[in-house]
């Protein structure tokens, strides 16, 4: 018999069953993209000795530095699937690894080939077969450094021979990689390799590799005797070989180039400027950064310590066949002048200081005493400012003139060693409050001195023209605001203001400078300045 069933029953019916079907039925997830991330390759894979994450999809791969890397990824799936191929295509790895709490998935490979052509993927795993997979990583194997590091110069030969020291010389060196192949050669002459973290990053000691393994670099030994270029070689992959040093002798050069400027005896103007450890740094006018020539170490400067806290200058030398500047130091306030004559035998202070005695004013020439100049101390205490200005004596084009400032007026030292006689060239009492810069005299033999208004910054230039019978006209010193302006220079940018003359060969005299955070700034006359980066 047919029974009637209400409406109200049949729904009641149809609710039950719908509960009933959604407990039955499987819970279903969203997949939130690929839903994994940060694949990289462990410990880690190089290149260009350049840390990368193993996971290269475009471009050239980095090269993991073991035969059994890990490979790791993070995953919002409660695991995921990873795969690998070598370099035919062949499958290595096809395995499944659960995440972690923190969602990290990882699983090893082993006993990989060294070669390039590595591939990999990781699939997140909601349920089997979900999830879209990462893109495709690349990496390359190379578990070996570089082998059969050499050097080798014609110029410095290691069986002696060659140039004299402070002349420039073509180092070439070489060793082979089957693997990631030759990066760069670190080099350092007479010193030690420190650690680096970036070890191909272009800078001095540093050279970038041919793609043949070679490499070669221009060097100028500035002590003559033995020397030993310490080299090692780095490999994409960031490998090391052992360093190689190679020892050659630099004999001495009987007839030196002379410039003034020059302290190492090559011929080049240097720059003298402190490290921040208190050593000397000697830094060739002509080169690339802040390499120094010569570290002259801290112990070495006069009263011992420190050369961060003298002035420093140099423009000319004293004595019979000098080859290179003789070096003046000062403290600022101090009662001393030192002298060091130099005979091209760097470092200084290996033989103690002259001490210049600013009395010699004060004697005659058979050092007798007599009254001293109005205006003029006995010792070098009230003296605030001192440059080698150039000679002024035209028998002896290459000898040493001191300028200085005392009580407010310049003060002209015609080369104390020799007991010259000091001239006061100023008595207005304007020249406090000014840094004193001595450029050297240019082709005709025209002096020059620079000056900077603590106050402004202003670099002014104030000529000393040569006249016909070979003295010198110093009556442009009379006022240091009538100058030529040539820039600003504010002391709280350029703490340090200088020059060693013609620094780049171009026939101008050029003007250096240190920022405060110690980068060396060197420019062409006084305008396009060039950062040749930190200073050590």
């Amino acid at each position: 018999m047919s029974r009637t069933v209400s409406p109200r029953l049949l729904a009641a019916c149809a609710g039950t069953a719908l509960t009933i079907g959604l407990l039955a039925a499987p819970a279903a997830q969203a997949v939130p993209g690929t839903g994994v991330t940060a694949p990289a390759v462990l410990p880690g894979t190089y290149l260009n000795a350049t840390a990368t994450d193993g996971c290269t999809a475009t471009g050239t791969p980095g090269w993991a530095t073991t035969a059994a890397p890990v490979l790791r990824a993070r995953t919002t799936a409660p695991a995921a699937r990873f795969k690998a191929w070598d370099a035919t295509g062949a499958k290595i790895l096809d395995t499944t690894a659960e995440a972690a709490a923190d969602g990290t998935v990882q699983t090893a490979l082993t006993g990989l080939a060294d070669g390039p052509g590595y591939t990999w993927q990781v699939w997140p795993e909601y349920r089997p077969g979900s999830g879209k997979p990462t893109a495709t990583c690349r990496f390359g194997v190379d578990t070996a450094a570089p082998t059969a590091l050499a050097v080798h110069s014609d110029d410095f030969p290691a069986q002696g021979g060659g140039k004299y020291a402070g002349q420039k010389g073509v180092f070439t060196f070489s060793a082979v990689d089957t693997g990631s192949g030759v990066a760069c050669f670190r080099y350092v002459l007479n010193g030690d390799l420190g650690v680096s973290n970036t070890l191909c990053a272009p800078g001095e000691g540093t050279v970038q590799a041919r793609p043949d393994g070679t490499a070669e670099i221009t060097l100028k030994p500035g002590t003559w005797g033995s020397n030993s270029l310490r080299v090692e070689a780095v490999d994409g992959a960031g490998q090391v070989t052992q360093s190689l040093d190679y020892s050659f002798y630099a004999p001495w050069n009987p007839n030196p180039p002379k410039a003034l400027g020059d302290v190492d005896n090559d011929g080049v103007p240097d720059i003298l400027l402190p490290d921040s450890h208190g050593n000397l740094l000697v830094i060739g006018g002509d080169s690339a950064g802040t390499a120094p020539t010569t570290t002259v170490p801290a112990e070495l400067a006069p009263g011992g310590g420190t050369w961060a806290d003298l002035q420093l200058f140099h423009k000319g030398w004293s004595g019979g066949g000098a080859p290179a500047d003789t070096v003046y130091a000062h403290a600022a306030g101090g009662s001393l002048l030192y002298q060091y004559v130099n005979q091209g035998a760097l470092p200084l202070g290996v033989r103690s200081p002259a001490l210049v005695d600013h009395a010699t004013a004060c004697t005659d020439t058979a050092r007798k005493p007599v009254a001293c100049p109005p205006g003029m101390s006995e010792d070098f205490s009230d003296v605030r400012q001192l440059v080698a200005l150039g000679s002024t004596d035209p028998a002896r084009p290459q000898g040493i003139t001191l300028l200085d400032v005392e009580q407010g007026d310049l003060w002209l030292q015609n080369d104390p060693s020799r007991f010259g006689k000091s001239t006061r060239l100023t008595s207005t009492a304007l020249w406090n409050g000014y840094d004193l810069i001595a450029p050297g005299p240019d082709a005709q033999g025209n002096l020059a001195l620079w000056s900077r208004e603590q106050a402004t910054g202003t670099l002014r230039a104030h000529a000393v023209p040569k006249l016909a019978d070979g003295s010198y006209d110093f009556s442009g010193l009379a006022d240091p605001a009538n100058g030529t302006v040539l820039g600003s220079f504010p002391v709280a940018a350029y703490p340090t203001l200088g020059s060693s003359g013609d620094l780049d060969g171009d026939g101008q005299n050029d003007l250096y400078a240190v920022t405060p955070d110690r980068h060396l700034l060197t420019y062409r006359g006084t305008a396009a300045p060039r950062d040749r980066g930190p200073l050590a």
